[in-house]
C-alpha cells in the first residue's frame, strides 16, 4: 500500500471511527495535527502510534510547529522563540544567530520525533517586509541572505534530529498585507523583482538540500493569473525547472479563502495536484474531506509518492528519556532558554488564523 495525495486532520486527542475511516482511504497519505489534538506527551505519542499503524505504509504526520505564536504543542514541550528573534541576533552576531537557530532546530525536531511526529512545516522563508501581519515575527529577517543562513541552520538542526524541513510560503508571502486565510492576496511585483529578493532564500535552501516546499495562496499577476499553489508556471517552470527542486510540494490548506479562486473543494484539490503539488491539505472541514474522498479522481504519479516517502522521520528517533540524557539536547536547551522566555512568550496564544486553519 502506498501513500495517497491527501493530508487530512483529525477531530481530537484520540481517533474516532470517522477519523479511522477517512485515514484508511487509499487517497489519504498524511495527517496534520493541531493544538486540539494535544493534551499531554503520552497522549500525543499514543495518537501518532495509532495513526502510523493504520496502514502498512505509515501515514505521514505533520504539524505547524515553528516557534513563537505558531507552536501547536506547548505544555511538556520546550517553548520555542519566534524566528525573528534569530534575525535580531543576526544583526550583531551572525555566527551566534546561526548556532542558536541550529540548536533550536534540533530541539524542535528532537521533541517532535520523540512523540512520533514525522515533520514540521518549517522554516518560514518569507522576507520580513513589515507588511504582513500573518507572517510578522514568523519571518527571520528582511535580508534574503540572512533568511537563508538562518533557515539553513534551523534545517540542519532538524536534520540532526532525524527530521526533514519544509520551507514556506513559496515564492514569498511577506510583501502582501492581505491574509490568505480570509482573502486572496495579490503581489504586483515582476518575476525579476522576486528573483532578486523573495526567491533567494528558496533558491539557496534548495541548493542546500531542502526536502519540501509549501507554496503561498498568493496571486502574482505579472507571472501568472493563478495563485502560486495552483500555478504550473510557479511550480513546474520556476520551482522545478529553474530552481531545480526535486523535493515534495505540499499545498497550503485548501479550505482557506486564498484557495477559493479554484472553485469548490474537489476542484481545488484537483487544481493543486495538476499544478504540481504532491500532497493537498484539506483541514478543519470533515464534510469537505468526505466530499473529496468520494469524488476525487486523480492519476497520481510514482515520482510524487517517492518524494513524499522521503518526508518520513528517521525510523529510530531518540525517546524523551534518551534526549534528556544527551549532552547535545541539554546544551541546546541551555543556549536557547533565554530566547524562549524573552521572545517566545511575547504572544503565547495561538493565533486562530495561523496557517493550515484553526488550532
Amino acid at each position: 500500500m502506498t501513500l495517497g495525495p491527501l493530508m487530512l486532520d483529525v477531530a481530537g486527542t484520540e481517533l474516532t471511527d470517522d477519523d479511522r475511516r477517512r485515514l484508511s482511504h487509499p487517497l489519504v497519505g498524511g495527517v496534520i495535527l493541531f493544538s486540539r489534538n494535544y493534551r499531554d506527551p503520552a497522549q500525543l505519542a499514543a495518537l501518532t502510534a495509532e495513526i502510523h499503524a493504520l496502514k502498512s505504509a505509515p501515514l505521514l504526520i505533520g504539524v505547524d510547529h515553528e516557534g513563537g505564536r505558531v507552536q501547536r504543542f506547548r505544555e511538556g514541550f520546550t517553548r520555542l522563540p519566534p524566528m525573528r528573534a534569530f534575525g535580531a541576533i543576526w544583526n550583531e552576531h551572525p555566527q551566534r544567530a546561526r548556532e542558536l537557530a541550529r540548536e533550536t532546530g534540533y530541539v524542535l525536531a528532537g521533541e517532535l520525533r520523540a512523540h512520533g511526529v514525522d515533520f514540521s512545516f518549517a522554516p518560514v522563508l518569507d522576507l520580513d517586509y513589515g507588511a504582513s501581519s500573518v507572517i510578522g515575527d514568523r519571518a527571520f529577517h528582511a535580508d534574503p541572505h540572512a533568511v537563508f543562513e538562518l533557515g539553513q541552520a534551523l534545517m540542519l538542526g532538524m536534520k540532526d534530529a532525524g527530521m526533514a524541513a519544509c520551507g514556506k510560503h513559496f515564492p514569498g508571502h511577506g510583501y502582501v498585507k492581505a491574509d490568505s486565510h480570509v482573502d486572496i492576496p495579490v503581489d504586483p511585483r515582476t518575476l525579476a523583482d522576486l528573483a532578486i529578493a523573495d526567491l533567494v532564500p528558496f533558491r539557496l535552501m534548495i541548493e542546500a538540500g531542502l526536502a519540501a516546499v509549501m507554496p503561498a495562496h498568493v496571486i502574482y499577476p505579472e507571472v501568472d493569473s493563478r495563485p502560486a499553489g495552483f500555478s504550473r508556471v510557479w511550480l513546474h517552470q520556476v520551482l522545478r525547472r529553474q530552481l531545480g527542486f526535486d523535493g515534495a510540494i505540499f499545498s497550503d490548506d485548501l479550505c482557506m479563502a486564498g484557495a477559493s479562486e479554484a472553485g469548490g473543494i474537489v476542484a481545488r484539490v484537483t487544481a493543486a495536484l495538476a499544478a504540481g503539488c504532491d500532497m493537498a491539505l484539506v483541514c478543519n472541514r470533515p464534510d469537505l474531506a468526505d466530499e473529496v474522498l468520494a469524488k476525487l479522481e486523480v492519476d497520481w504519479p510514482a515520482p510524487a509518492r517517492a518524494r513524499l516517502a522521503r518526508m518520513h522521520g528517521h525510523p529510530h528517533p531518540l525517546s524523551m528519556t534518551q534526549l534528556r540524557e544527551s549532552a547535545r539536547y541539554a546544551n541546546a536547551l541551555h543556549h536557547i532558554a533565554g530566547l524562549g522566555v524573552n521572545s517566545g512568550d511575547l504572544d503565547l496564544q495561538i493565533d486562530p488564523t495561523d496557517y493550515c486553519g484553526r488550532a
